[in-house]
């Protein structure tokens, strides 16, 4: 199949995790009636985007609530989930972590975020998920039947030399569930996921929480799907909703043949 449709779950996050499960689920059950073969959810999509948050959300993988629901919903879906990320808490150590599902809602691949997002902008938003978060250490890319995809998280996205080395794995999609601010956001977010689009010639999916100005953190919404052209293809605005986008993955070999910058 070259042809495949992707769904961009923009979901409004709270302080229930059992509300934010909920939410995702109703989501991705719409993706499964619109025949989306691969539905993807944002950054921290179970819990606030806050540092005092992810220790108190800390799922262990072996015995998740997040990922079991994720699964049934994936196999019951008939689809791919790219279940934005979590809090995983492993050995003592929490890491952002992103885990993907296949259509039998079996684990296939999972990203720790590398980059973690300590920043300090004057005038602007201090951060530091170092605070609490441990890194990855390594690049991501899966086999699925459609293509191979790369993944990453967030301020991953700003490090080209990680997106380079998951497109010369072959990754042909590479989706970055992220939670861009209302200072970076504005300034950077789409300028990033088309320049990730266009310099690794491959179809780059962006996936935002909705923007919620209540919250500690305002994420800036916007989820965006770009191809390897570096044309925005689809975006939302800061609302809930979700983005439905077909892709043609034959772009994806066309664009590469015409200017060999990846090979």
């Amino acid at each position: 199949m070259n042809k495949i449709k992707l769904g961009l779950c923009q979901m409004q996050v709270t302080e229930c995790k059992q509300d934010n499960l909920k939410k995702a689920v109703e989501m991705l059950e719409i993706c499964g009636q619109k025949n989306v073969n691969i539905a993807v959810l944002p950054e921290m999509f179970n819990c606030p985007y806050d540092t005092h948050s992810f220790p108190i959300y800390a799922e262990n993988l072996e015995n998740s609530e997040t990922l079991s629901v994720i699964s049934t919903s994936a196999k019951y879906n008939d689809m791919y989930v790219v279940a934005g990320s979590i809090p995983e808490i492993c050995e003592g150590r929490i890491y952002n972590t992103c885990l993907l599902f296949d259509r039998t809602g079996s684990i296939i691949g999972k990203h720790r975020k590398m980059h973690l997002f300590d920043v300090d902008i004057k005038n602007g938003i201090r951060f530091k998920e170092s605070d609490v978060l441990s890194s990855g250490n390594q690049s991501t890319v899966v086999d699925t039947e459609y293509c191979k995809i790369g993944v990453a998280i967030c301020f991953d996205m700003r490090f080209s030399e990680l997106y380079a080395e998951m497109s010369k794995a072959g990754a042909k999609v590479i989706i970055t569930p992220g939670a861009f601010n209302m200072t970076t956001g504005p300034a950077h977010w789409e300028l990033l996921v088309r320049t990730r689009a266009l310099d690794n010639q491959a179809f780059h999916a962006a996936v935002s929480p909705a923007r919620n100005t209540e919250a500690s953190y305002v994420a800036y919404g916007n989820s965006m799907l770009c191809d390897p052209w570096g044309n925005v293809l689809a975006r939302a605005d800061e609302k809930e909703q979700i983005v439905f986008v077909d892709l043609d993955l034959d772009m994806v070999d066309s664009i590469r043949a015409q200017i060999p910058v990846v090979k």
